[in-house]
Order: structure tokens, then sequence, then C-alpha cells
């Protein structure tokens, strides 16, 4: 009996992996951005290391601050491009091409059954493809970048079943936050957490995403969605070569949790814990400052759509801003009208990439403001210092910038 993960790591370890062990393990990607690559770089050549084991093999997209910020970003980045040139990394995207958790599936790298490593904490979101995706820092980057091998432990997997049809305005955001809430923040540390049920099953490629990007805040090593026919039609086209699908089998799984959400109300985190979690009821009236639609967690284009039909013929009325999570999102929500909606409503419309989820560019806070965004964490000075973050879903985020305060997107 055996689990996605251990079934991932045998196969990429090359023996039979059981939860707990500690195995050497080949990579199938590795992924940094431009803020990751630069320290990533730095341990790389700091171990000796002349030449990356596989050029094809390693992605390097720039979207944490492009265009760069300052000068000492754009010199930054172009060492990091010089880097890539002489290594003849491939895979290699501009700023402006999107935010690498979005350009790393759209390009068909995020497969079924493959070990997926990124130098960035929230790489767990490859997991919605079936793939065991993982975050590791810049020396175990470099590591992989030399020889394409890393320890790893196999963790224990917890089953989180979820039954029920999710109600009108209420979205994979919703659901995300309701288990962070009751998981807790460190509820799951270096676990896996595997994603089943009927409601898992109904969501959209989106949503999937939504879900296993925000399994790093419940202190998860990997959180995985099975593969299923909604994968394989997504990467239908996309894929660079076939994956390795694998599944649990029947009562594999070390723990199990169940849920239902036939009655789950939107959700709201407020700061400064990311499980601080409450329905939306509570936080009515709250005034915001700043409302933000976008980051790797909800700036797809089903975020932008559901944002628009709620913001169409209607003007915010505080500045809101909408970044597209890649270049692929932005062009179709422009030939849908999408972004044509939402700046007749007055919002911001920013290049595709992180924005200023990491509190950077494009959008700091000032001390003492407050911002209700799509992002994934609220923590102090994430997006400006002094400043104050709520997380919520797409929905809600439009609801809130119609009214200049938090609001219930049923209402509207």
């Amino acid at each position: 009996m055996a689990t996605i993960s251990e079934k991932i790591f045998s196969r990429a370890s090359g023996h039979r992996a059981e939860a707990g062990e500690i195995v050497e393990a080949e990579v199938d990607r590795a992924m940094s951005h431009d803020g990751t690559s630069v320290l990533a770089i730095k341990a790389f050549r700091e171990m000796g290391s002349k030449r990356v084991w596989d050029p094809e093999r390693i992605v390097v997209p720039f979207d944490h601050i492009v265009p760069a910020n300052n000068s000492t970003a754009a010199d930054l980045q172009r060492e990091v491009r010089l880097w890539v040139r002489d290594q003849g990394i491939v895979h290699f995207y501009e700023g402006g091409r999107g935010i690498c958790h979005q350009v790393f599936p759209e390009e068909g790298f995020a497969l079924p059954g493959t070990l997926v490593v990124g130098a960035d904490s929230h790489s767990c979101t490859y997991g919605a493809f079936g793939a065991f995706g993982t975050g590791v820092g810049a020396t175990d980057m470099a590591e992989i970048y030399s020889r394409g091998r890393l320890w790893f432990k196999v963790p224990e997997t917890v089953g989180v079943r979820v039954s029920g049809k999710l109600g009108e305005g209420v979205l994979a955001k919703d659901l995300t936050l309701m288990l962070v809430g009751a998981i807790g923040a460190d509820g799951a540390t270096y676990k896996a957490l595997e994603y089943v049920g009927e409601t898992i099953e109904a969501l959209s490629i989106s949503g999937r995403m939504t879900l296993c990007n925000m399994g790093v805040e419940m202190g998860a090593k990997a959180a995985i969605v099975p593969p299923d026919e909604v994968t394989e039609n997504f990467l239908r086209g996309r894929a660079r070569k076939p994956g390795q699908p694998v599944l649990s089998d029947p009562d594999s799984y070390d723990s199990e949790m169940e849920f239902d959400v036939s009655e789950l109300e939107p959700m709201v985190a407020a700061p400064f814990r990311v499980d601080n979690v409450r329905p939306v009821s509570e936080f009515a009236g709250t005034e915001v400052d700043q409302v933000f639609i976008g980051t790797c967690t909800n700036g797809r284009y089903e975020d932008l759509e559901v944002a628009a039909r709620i913001l169409k013929g209607r003007e915010v009325k505080m500045r809101t801003l909408v970044i597209p999570a890649s270049r692929e999102v932005l062009l179709q929500a422009i030939s849908t009208g999408v972004i044509e909606t939402l700046a007749k409503a007055g919002a911001m419309i920013g290049t595709p990439g992180c924005g200023p989820c990491l509190g950077a560019h494009m959008g700091v806070l000032a001390e003492g403001e407050v911002c209700l965004s799509t992002a994934n964490r609220n923590f102090p000075g994430r997006m400006g210092k002094g400043g104050l973050v709520y997380l919520a879903s797409p929905a809600t985020a439009a609801a809130t910038a119609i009214e200049g305060k938090i609001r219930d997107p049923r209402e509207v």
C-alpha cells in the first residue's frame, strides 16, 4: 500500500520509499525565479560547480520584481540573465511573461507523477496536477542545479476528503481559507496533504491550483490533487512529455480528515495570521484603502472573470489593482472583454507578475493602510511596513472594491 507521494519518491529514488524515510531522489524539473536565482547561483559557484546537470530541465522565470524597481534589482537580474545564457538554460522567461507558478504549468512542466522542485515556497502549487511539488532554499537548489538530485524525507500523507457543493458566491479560495483555518498554520507540518472527494473533483484546474498553492500555509511539504480527466484536459497540447500518473492505494493515508462545505460562506483571513479565518460577515464594514486581485493564488482568468462580472457597470471606491498571473491570462482577458470591464470600473491593470504581493513595488501599503488581497499571506510587513492585509476570494475583493469596505459578494 502506498500513497501518491510514496510512489513518486519510489520512482525518483529507484527503490521503494516509505513515509518517514530519507531518500536521495532525482528531480524531474527545477525552477528558480529572479528573486531566488541570485542566491542559488551564488551557492552554485561557492560549491565549485561549473555546469548545471541538465540545462533543459531547469526553468527560470522572472516574476517577482518586474520591471525592476531600482538599479540594484536591475543589476541582479542582469547577473541572472548572463548566467542563464552562459549555462545554456533552455527555458528562460523574461519579465512580463507571468508568475512562475502560473507559467510553469502553462508551459507543460507540471506533470502527473513527477517530482518538481522550486526555489519558492509556493511550488506546492504543482500538486494540482498530480505532481509532488515542493519548495527548497537556495543552497538546496544549487545542489539540484549541480547534480539533479537532492535528499528528501518522504512525508506522511493526510487525506483531506471534502464533500458538498459550493454555494453561489463561494469560491475555491473560500474553501482553501476554511481549510487553513481548520487545520492551522502548523497543523500539517512536513505532511503531504492529498485532497479528495466530490467537491475537489468538481473544481477547475484554477481552483485546484488555488487550493494546493496554500498548502504551505498549513506547513505542508506538498499538497496534491489526484490526476484525472480535468488534469488531462488542461495538459493536452501543453505537456512537454507524457506524465506518469499515480494514485494512492486504498487505506494508504497515515491519517484522514473530512469536511462538508454545503453551508460554507465566503471566508476572510485577518491580519496577521493566515489561519485567523472567519466568515466575511464578521468583517463586513471594515474600511479598506486598497484592493488587490492577482498573485499565484488568484490571478488566473477564472478569477479575473468573476471580478469583472461583479464590477461590470459599477465603479470602484478606492484604488484597485488587477494583475494577471501570466501573459496568457492577460491576452484571454483582453479578448473576452474582461480587462475592458475592469478598466472601465476604475481598476489599474498591471504587468503580469507578482506585483505588490511581496511588498517590493506596484502597490506597497503606507503605515496603517488596509488592503484586501487575493494573495496567500498576510504577515506583518508583507505588503509594506505597517500595512494590514486581509485575504479573501476575487469575488469578495470585487464586492469590497465597490463598497470601499469589506462586503459579502453574495449581496451584489
